[in-house]
């Protein structure tokens, strides 16, 4: 490894980093994070702290998994590729999709479509539904529905159904035929609701109202993640999930999960879905598929979703869509030394303790700390605080508070991500009661150098 001040020097002289302004990487160097273990990171400085961003939602497992070394080394040596693309394939790839079968069950999912990641997913599921419906004889189904503050990945079709301007404005125009409706965002909504069930109601008139002004039959499927991620971790009314998919399975429209978040464990239950009793026709996963060790994903498909495509006899169910790296014999190994260590831990269980914990941590936060507008979460390892500049208008903190707050919170041990206003949380699933309490005093501090 080349020595620190190389490292630290030429980190934005070669490479654009994601979702940053290039300039601003010149001007303000970044973490240069050189080794991990369990739930905690350390940088080139020697600085350790724990991960509360998770890698990117991804690292349920944390950063130490040897099983899931292991499986990718041994895979390696094995059979490092193949192709998956029709009259091929590799014995890791078919175990894991009977795998995902079994796990998906309770979900009504029994299909698996292998992609790169989340964004490959979310194109993936978005094509399917079109296609399903020209299978069936409905072309004229090609529209997508989705809720404003949901994100949905980054390529043309996820940044269309993205519902934060940050993603779309600098790439418009963006694939037509996709609208928004208000999401369930009790904090901020343009229905000024604050009791989240009356306002899960009013947003389910938004939808019908949408799709009374489209048309039914003009429309392919809704896309939805059962708690926001991205935009800021908002977790819906209970009620507001089961009426989509009654109204989506009312006027023939797919209803699609996006998932790459909150599949297995994250929200306490082993998929956001299933938190809600829901069995989507479609679900996108990613990010914790492979604890973050390799790219990987997958589309779940339905069962009725499936018959639709194999009992086809007109040739309009040929699936002119994969990737090279479709069902990766080496990401497939991954996945499925990660979903076998991820059910003999029960992550799922101490997520939902853990979060718990966290959660009232937050909470006591917020009644010493007057930027605090507003604690998201109850629904596992993710949680948010909303950082405000006036509690009675709501009035957003400037951004340099949320800055100061993550650099003083990773000074003091824990590493948090920031999204607006926003102080995101979404540590590992093997987090202890001890390390959340290493998160709240980072944060306490941060806040209090914030003046806030």
């Amino acid at each position: 490894m080349k020595d620190q001040n190389f490292l630290k020097a030429n980190n934005a002289r070669s490479f654009w980093h994601p979702m940053t302004h290039p300039a601003d990487s010149l001007k303000n160097a970044p973490t240069i994070i050189t080794g991990a273990k369990g739930v905690r990171i350390r940088d080139i400085d020697g600085h350790e702290a724990v991960d509360a961003v998770g890698g990117l939602w991804n690292v349920n497992l944390g950063f130490s998994c040897d099983v899931v070394k292991q499986a990718i080394a041994a895979q390696l040596d094995r059979l490092p590729y193949y192709s998956t693309f029709r009259g091929t394939t590799n014995d890791a790839v078919i175990e894991l999709a009977e795998e995902l079968r079994l796990f998906f069950e309770p979900d009504g999912l029994s299909r698996a479509f292998f992609t790169s990641g989340g964004s490959d997913s979310v194109e993936t599921a978005l094509r399917l539904a079109r296609q399903y419906h020209k299978v069936r004889g409905e072309a004229g189904r090609v529209k997508f529905l989705s809720l404003k503050k949901g994100y949905h990945g980054t390529h043309i079709g996820g940044a269309s159904v993205n519902g934060n301007a940050n993603f779309r404005t600098q790439y418009e125009p963006l694939l037509p035929g996709c609208f928004h409706v208000p999401a369930p965002y009790t904090y901020r909504n343009p229905f000024n609701e604050a009791d989240p069930a009356r306002l899960a109601q009013l947003c389910l008139a938004a939808l019908e109202d949408e799709i009374a002004f489209q048309g039914a039959g003009t429309i392919a499927a809704f896309i939805m993640e059962p708690i926001l991620g991205a935009g800021g971790v908002i977790p819906p009314h209970h009620s507001f999930m089961p009426g989509v998919r009654e109204i989506c399975t009312r006027h023939g429209i797919l209803l699609i999960a996006d998932e790459v978040i909150t599949a297995f464990g994250r929200t306490g239950a082993w998929s956001g879905s299933r938190l809600w009793g829901v069995q989507p026709d479609m679900m996108c996963t990613a990010k914790a598929i492979t604890n973050g060790y390799f790219p990987f994903g997958a589309v779940m498909i339905s069962e009725s979703v499936a018959q639709v495509f194999e009992r086809d006899e007109t040739g309009r169910a040929a699936i002119g869509h994969g990737y090279t790296y479709s069902g990766h014999p080496v990401g497939a190994a991954a996945a499925l030394a990660c979903l076998a260590e991820t059910q003999r831990l029960r992550v799922n269980e101490n997520a939902a303790a853990r979060g718990a914990e966290l959660h009232a941590g937050l909470l006591a936060l917020q009644g010493r700390h007057e930027a605090i507008g507003d604690v998201r979460g109850g629904h596992g390892l993710m949680l948010a605080l909303e950082l405000v500049a006036d509690r009675a208008t709501k009035k957003p903190a400037d951004k340099a508070v949320p800055a100061r707050v993550q650099q003083v919170a990773y000074q003091e041990g824990a590493m948090v991500r920031v999204s607006g206003a926003n102080i995101i949380l979404s540590p590992p699933l093997i987090l202890t009661s001890g390390d959340v309490q290493v998160i709240l005093s980072a944060l306490d501090a941060g806040l209090s150098a914030t003046g806030g």
